[in-house]
């Protein structure tokens, strides 16, 4: 069996120690703030979500920019040249051309290395979610399985992995084209939040709406017991956009009504490149279910 590395990129989200205790090659996306391009590295290097989320508050202007097959390139063949092969797991086809990007650089490099294998993956995930994903492929990995193998969970998974979220309002995801919804809400007007997640397709989608922030993180947790066996007994991840607190009381009442521990969670910051379309306080929860198994 040939040694392979896993290949993601860095909306997944994750903790830099996470990605380094798995050998997890990450390719930084970009994120540009006032013309300026900063690589969203993971470990915030460049620019950190901290400092991120102030600059969104005082209504600095972001954008961002996708990988490029070139990127893929710089990552993908010193691989190939160490004689592994490759795993290349990429953040939802229908939020980014990410994945588009790494089959241009697998094509690329088939010729030059025929004795090589790259398998990409559309995750149809995102942040957080693209992460748990790919930690639980990674510890396939660890665990001896092959690249097959693993590729093969990933893609009969990949569904089962839940997105919830609520954002303070949806105007940074309508103006970056990343919403699909065929209903109007009217986050500014008495205090409604919006329910959202990660439909089967990978595209994100409105749920619902509920009064109050409080409520709409009840109403996610509410969800999440809809969707999953009690008790729990896989991983949560918790992601958020400066929003701590939030993400705290969201563990806690989780671990009030699923029957799970501390050691069943990771919660991590919302990186710059999905939180430019996500802003500033979105909270989100994944976990394996069937919210978009159900759909």
């Amino acid at each position: 069996m040939n040694d392979y590395v896993i290949v993601t990129d860095s909306c997944v989200d994750l903790p830099a120690a996470t990605a380094e205790k798995f050998g997890i090659e990450i390719l930084p996306l970009t994120v540009i703030i006032d013309g300026e391009g900063y690589k969203n590295k993971l470990d915030e290097s460049e620019i950190s979500s901290k400092h991120f989320y102030q600059l969104l508050r005082d209504k600095v202007e972001t954008s961002t920019a996708q990988a490029t097959p070139q990127g893929f390139l710089n990552i993908f063949e010193p691989i190939l040249k160490e004689g592994k092969d490759i795993l290349s797991i990429s953040f939802s086809s229908q939020l980014s051309g990410t994945y588009q990007s790494s089959l241009v650089a697998k094509k690329t490099l088939a010729e030059d290395y025929p004795d090589r294998n790259i398998v990409t993956i559309d995750s149809t995930c995102a942040s957080m979610g693209q992460g748990l994903l790919v930690v639980e492929a990674a510890e396939r990995k660890q665990d001896g399985k092959s690249l097959d193998e693993v590729a093969s969970w990933v893609e009969d998974n990949k569904y089962r992995v839940s997105h919830l979220f609520t954002v303070s309002d949806l105007g940074h995801l309508k103006r970056g084209g990343r919403l699909s919804t065929s209903r109007e809400i009217l986050g500014r007007v008495l205090n409604i939040k919006p329910l959202l997640h990660v439909s089967k397709e990978g595209k994100l989608t409105v749920t619902g709406k509920t009064r109050g922030r409080m409520r709409s993180l009840n109403k996610l947790i509410e969800r999440m017991e809809e969707t999953t066996d009690k008790p729990y007994e896989g991983k949560i991840f918790i992601s958020h956009g400066d929003a701590l607190e939030d993400a705290t009381y969201m563990k806690e009442r989780i671990k009030e009504k699923m029957g799970v521990n501390d050691n069943q969670f990771s919660i991590h910051m919302v990186g710059p490149v999905i939180g430019s379309h996500s802003g500033d306080k979105t909270l989100a929860l994944f976990y394996f279910g069937t919210d978009r198994i159900d759909e």
